[in-house]
Parts: structure tokens; sequence; C-alpha cells
């Protein structure tokens, strides 16, 4: 496209294309996430690099202990590439950061981004069986291809990820994780919501493998709900198509409110928003016939 811009000034002032150089030349093609916490605002990129900015997008700098960190040879790419797309901030330190990277797993800072601590190791190892799926738990770890991750609210760090192989948790930081997949339909799925004020209560929307074509199991679309931090799982169902859904939900497409009863959105690559406005319990189409979705955000007016 710089080859195309350079020779065609149309084209060029169209786009808003310049010969000036790019700050980070080609070290990254794609933003994928974006996060915001105590007046920082950052940005996950493909490849995966960590950017930061002080003042609101002018300028940028690179997260380079991220960059640099000593398993990055050993990083592989998810199906979408090497991306750094869950950026979770801790309210109540600004030194505290974590980020979900396709396929290299959940990294953590507690000094602002100085140094950096791979967070993928199981709670207990042994207590797990050997899975062929190459994205599932083995060799003492998680599973590096984390799909997305939540906070829990409160002071302790509880976490909360839905992986390419499962639903876990840590009450530790990402220290150690546990499967809380039992009794959900699938392992496979992309985002997960945790409530704004119940760190047991927690959202995931199943899909019926990354192989078997990426919709709800049975083509039944389903929320899954789980009020005892993942020991129990309900289908919450009411007002989702529950004959021929064959659409997916995306890791970001999730997303919820601060009411009382907590609202939730997602939506499809098919192009529909849905929202609960009771905790799931009850699910009502508010748009459709819109472009694939990729992420959902909520702004609440206060």
């Amino acid at each position: 496209m710089d080859g195309f811009a350079a020779n065609d000034p149309n084209f060029a002032k169209m786009i808003g294309w310049t010969d000036e150089p790019l700050p980070f030349a080609d070290s990254f093609a794609q933003i994928w996430s974006l996060g915001y916490a105590h007046g920082t605002l950052y940005a996950g990129t493909k490849p995966a690099n960590l950017l930061a900015s002080e003042d609101g997008g002018k300028p940028w700098k690179r997260i380079q202990a991220l960059t640099d960190h000593p398993s990055a040879k050993s990083w592989n790419p998810g199906a979408a590439g090497l991306v750094l797309h869950t950026i979770v901030s801790d309210p109540g330190d600004p030194k505290k950061l974590w980020v979900g990277i396709s396929a290299a797993g959940v990294f953590a800072t507690e000094d602002g981004g100085a140094t950096w601590e791979r967070r993928n190791r199981l709670s207990n190892a042994e207590a797990h069986a050997h899975h062929d799926h190459p994205a599932a738990p083995r060799d003492g770890d998680v599973g590096h291809c984390v799909h997305n991750m939540v906070r829990a609210p409160g002071t302790s760090d509880v976490l909360y990820q839905q992986n390419h192989h499962g639903v876990w948790h840590s009450a530790d930081g990402g220290r150690s994780w546990n499967d809380l997949t039992k009794g959900l339909p699938s392992t496979f799925g992309f985002p997960i919501r945790v409530h704004p004020r119940d760190p047991n209560t927690i959202w995931t929307l199943p899909l019926n493998g990354d192989m078997a074509g990426r919709f709800p199991p049975d083509a039944a679309a389903a929320v899954w709900r789980s009020r005892d931090g993942g020991q129990s799982w309900q289908s919450m169902r009411q007002g989702l198509p529950q004959e021929g859904c064959f659409f997916t939900v995306l890791r970001q497409a999730m997303a919820g409110d601060e009411r009382d009863p907590a609202g939730l959105y997602f939506g499809t690559n098919s192009g529909s928003v849905f929202t609960s406005v009771d905790e799931g319990e009850n699910w009502q189409e508010i748009a459709r016939h819109l472009p694939t979705i990729l992420a959902i955000e909520v702004l609440e007016r206060r």
C-alpha cells in the first residue's frame, strides 16, 4: 500500500498517507486491543507488543521488557496470528497489569512494566489427564492459547480466563490456575465476563469446538452462568435462537454494565447484538444485519 500511495497522490490524500517513516517501522501490522488505566492508554498489537501512552496517544512507547521477555522466542501464533488481545488492569494499583497473548499465555507485571512474569501454571498438574490437542493443558501449564481474561471485583487478584481448552480460575493473580470447565457443554469458546460486584458470578458462551464450526453446541444459543465461581453452571437461553444457530461470538464481543441487576451484551459474526437486563435470565436481539462484530463496549450515562 505504501508503494501504491507513493505513486498516486490522490490515493495518498484520500487515506491520509505520507512518506514520513512510521514510529515502529514494520514491527507490527495491526492493533488488536486497547486498555485504559490510571491515566495510561495501552494498545496490544499483532505480532505481540504492548504499547503505552500517557497523553492520549501522542506519542506511544513500546513496553520493551515484554517484547524482550526471555520466553519470547518460544511464543507461537494462534490461528489469527501472534496477537496481544487482552489487557487487564488493577483499579487499585497502577503498577499491576495482566495481558493475554495467543498463543503464549498470560503475562503479569507488578512494577509498571519494568519486568514481566509468565503465569500459566496449573494449580495441580498431576490431576490433569493428557490431551492430544496442542492447546490443551500439558507440561504443568494451563495451555498457552488464552482467548480472554477478566479480573473479578474486589481487592483480591481473582482472575478468570476462557482458554482454547476450557474455563479457568486463579485466586492468586495468575500464579496458578484451576479448571472450571466441568458442567459446560464444551471446552471451547472465546468471551468471558465477570459480575461488576460479585466475584463469584461469571458468564461465558461456549462454542462446539475449534474444528467443528465454532457455533453453539447443537446449533442452539446459550450464555452459561455460574453463581459459585464456576463450581456449577446454568444455561441461559430465554430469547436466544434455539434452532439453526450457527453464529460465533468472538473474544471481545461480550460486555456488561454496572447496573443492578447487571446488564449483559454480546455481538455475533452474523451481525446481531443481544442484550439481557437481568443478568442473563432473558435476552433480546436489539440489532441485526450489522457487519461482523469484533468487539462491544458499554458507555453508561451518569
